[in-house]
């Protein structure tokens, strides 16, 4: 069993064939799909897909790269449709965590103001709301690691995932501390990836999950085409070769943190 825990499933580059791209992940051995939402406009789509199939889960957040399109009016709103969907059975919602949030200091104008202080509310503000109800957080930090954990310490989430780590080996023993896993995918795959091998090689095998981010992100056999979650298998075979395991027990630990990470992630129940 193989659990993608980052794929934006709903995306364009997709040409309207994500049911026949999850179809293709299921045959090559994933039991399941989390799919993030980025923006307002796209949380019914993530919903929707979800609801179709009964290995897709999703979570909802306002991304930090949609912020700037993003208004004060979509917080209060996110936080009425998160408690409605609270108030429903995880295997009826589908909904499994808040994101994808964080912060993106990679790109300049967004770490400038008054961008730069717009994403750090909308972070800090979803991430109550992920304390509120007592969800994880599904994080993007690009270039932004030390900024996330000031907020993560502040305020007190059950944990989640980092997303395309990227980060020090110190920063992601911090995370780890904050009950975060790490994610871990195409990036992975490149030889020339040295840090991010090495943390994929050394980290604890309790604190990492296996994700695609398709369409982005392709792995070294795949670039510069685009990624699909039917690709995570053999993500995940890179991932068995660096730590000199054998793929099933990469494939058992890795699905096992994920759904001890995001405990709503319900299988066969559909």
């Amino acid at each position: 069993m193989w659990i993608d825990t980052h794929c934006h499933l709903d995306a364009g580059e997709f040409d309207g064939a994500s049911l026949a791209v999850a179809e293709a992940a299921a045959i090559a051995g994933v039991s399941a799909i989390v799919i993030p939402a980025v923006h307002p406009i796209n949380f019914a789509v993530v919903a929707a897909l979800a609801q179709q199939r009964a290995d897709c889960f999703y979570a909802l957040g306002i991304h930090p790269m949609y912020v700037p399109n993003a208004e004060e009016k979509d917080l209060p709103a996110l936080r009425a449709e998160v408690e409605r969907l609270m108030s429903l059975p995880a295997q009826t919602s589908k909904f499994v965590a808040i994101g994808e949030i964080g912060l993106d200091f990679f790109v300049p104008a967004l770490n400038q103001s008054p961008l730069k202080e717009k994403q750090e509310f909308f972070y800090s503000e979803q991430l109550k709301i992920a304390r509120d109800f007592a969800l994880p957080v599904l994080l993007h930090v690009r270039r932004s690691q030390d900024v996330i954990l000031k907020y993560l310490r502040r305020i007190k989430v059950v944990g989640g995932i980092a997303h395309a780590f990227n980060g020090s080996e110190q920063q992601a023993q911090a995370f780890i501390s904050l009950n975060f896993k790490l994610g871990f995918g195409g990036a992975m795959t490149y030889p020339r990836a040295l840090q991010i091998r090495r943390l994929a090689t050394n980290l604890p095998s309790e604190s990492i999950v296996l994700e695609t981010d398709a369409p982005d992100i392709s792995p070294s056999w795949l670039h510069p085409t685009v990624n699909t979650p039917a690709e995570l298998p053999r993500i995940g075979r890179v991932l068995a070769e660096l730590r000199g395991v054998p793929e099933e027990q990469i494939a058992a630990q890795t699905s096992a943190n994920a759904q001890a990470i995001m405990p709503r992630i319900i299988l066969g129940q559909r």
